[in-house]
């Protein structure tokens, strides 16, 4: 099932241009290499923890192209996860956290590519994906 990692939550639209330009440059290359490697306590939520030095490098490029026009949340450390409950009670999620962590074994993830989006007040809409080469 395909998973999203996040890395803006909100880039201002006058962006767009050069976001999808770099987006094509890096998905010219071969994909990076990515481990789920543990569980997150999300307070209201669980998410797997995502390694991975060659996005985390990605996600640092743009950071400093798009300086001086990231939100607060965005100018944060970054904190790659894939969230698999989100918006429970947090008793609720850290009894999942405690079940998922006594089998839990690190292993791959396959990043496909890097896609944008534009958020419509509710509702997403997919603006252009790009597949990583390799």
């Amino acid at each position: 099932m395909p998973a999203h990692l996040t890395l803006f939550h909100h880039l201002a639209p006058s962006l767009e241009r050069e976001l999808l330009d770099r987006l094509a440059t890096y998905a010219a290359t071969p994909a990076p290499r990515a481990m789920l490697s543990g569980i997150m306590d999300l307070g209201k939520g669980t998410a797997f923890r995502v390694e991975s030095e060659q996005l985390a490098d990605i996600r640092y490029d743009l950071a400093l192209a798009f300086r001086g026009m990231l939100t607060p949340q965005d100018q944060a450390p970054w904190r790659p996860h894939v969230t698999i409950q989100n918006k429970v009670e947090p008793k609720v999620a850290k009894a999942l956290q405690q079940q998922l962590r006594a089998t839990f074994e690190p292993r791959p993830l396959v990043i496909k590519g890097l896609a944008a989006w534009r958020y419509l007040g509710g509702p997403w809409e997919p603006i252009l994906s790009y597949t990583f080469r390799g």
